[in-house]
């Protein structure tokens, strides 16, 4: 299973950068070969000062090795062998019409000493960051998800998409990062499904992502914007910053296994605010977004 999962990701990474590559008709993503010290490595592609994309990674990796023992602590388990493969990507466009989109798929597995497999597990999920808010935009990319969740199980999109938003939710500030989407983990073959139907659900996912974000990214990146909607942005930004760096439990993975730090942090953006106390207008666009990151809704 870890090799053909492996072998999605690397297909899968060609079909995304090549599409962004495509819709941003500027830049192109850079690529690192990496090697991980302790066993594996990975891929990373970064696009940066794009027509289109001011940042963004596509990154895959395959790494494998000893536990640390904080991972131990938090997995609750003995001295145990790891593989863990993946594809992380996170878009910020220039445009603030434009969402931010984060999406990850995984695969896990523990060994003993014995290098029997003890425990295997997938996980992964996409969701939408916007700055201004188009509901319209919203629905399609739920309903993208939702389509992809129905083709599998009728209660899978409910599910995952609650907990997407339980999951992306910055509990310092009491709001979302943004309007959610999917977030599922620890889908285990002694779940709902065996091990290849969840290969074949969060495979069906993956190949979702560019139908679900791509359409969006052509409506809204031509539309002009002011000065200080820049600057709104850049302050929302600033809230996507503090979730990554204190709550996301990918970048406490990476960071506690000496993953590769340029990989870890490319989710970050280039340019981000910090405002003292800021609050937007009464009445304005501003405002109606955060009041719904402070109370998530069904949107489909």
């Amino acid at each position: 299973m870890k090799d053909k999962f492996f072998s999605y990701i690397q297909v899968l990474q060609d079909q995304i950068t090549k599409k962004l590559e495509e819709i941003d008709g500027e830049a192109h993503f850079q690529e690192d070969i990496w090697e991980r010290p302790e066993g594996g490595g990975g891929r990373s592609r970064v696009i940066e000062n794009g027509a289109v994309f001011e940042k963004g990674g596509v990154n895959i990796s395959a790494v494998h090795g000893a536990l640390p023992q904080s991972m131990q602590n938090y997995f609750g388990v003995e001295d145990v062998d790891f593989f863990a493969c993946g594809l992380s990507l996170v878009l910020h466009p220039k445009n603030p019409m434009v969402p931010t989109v984060h999406a990850n798929w995984r695969y896990f597995e523990m060994y003993d000493q014995e290098g029997h497999i003890v425990d295997q597990w997938f996980g992964g999920g996409q969701d939408l960051t916007p700055y201004y808010l188009f509901e319209e935009d919203v629905i399609h990319f739920h309903r993208i998800c939702k389509r992809a969740c129905d083709l599998h199980d009728p209660t899978f999109y409910s599910e995952f998409k609650k907990k997407c938003d339980s999951y992306f939710w910055n509990a310092h500030r009491d709001e979302a990062r943004g309007v959610g989407g999917l977030f599922f983990d620890y889908c285990r073959a002694a779940d709902q499904m065996d091990l290849g139907q969840w290969f074949d659900f969060v495979t069906e996912v993956g190949n979702s992502f560019l139908e679900a974000y791509i359409p969006i990214v052509i409506k809204r990146k031509n539309i002009e914007y002011k000065p200080a909607q820049r600057e709104w942005q850049e302050i929302r930004r600033g809230r996507y910053v503090e979730f990554n760096l204190v709550h996301d439990k990918g970048t406490l993975f990476g960071l506690k296994t000496n993953g590769r730090i340029e990989s870890i942090l490319m989710s970050l953006p280039p340019h981000v605010q910090w405002r003292y106390d800021h609050h937007p207008k009464k009445g304005s666009e501003e405002e109606r977004l955060l009041k719904i990151l402070q109370s998530p809704k069904d949107w489909v």
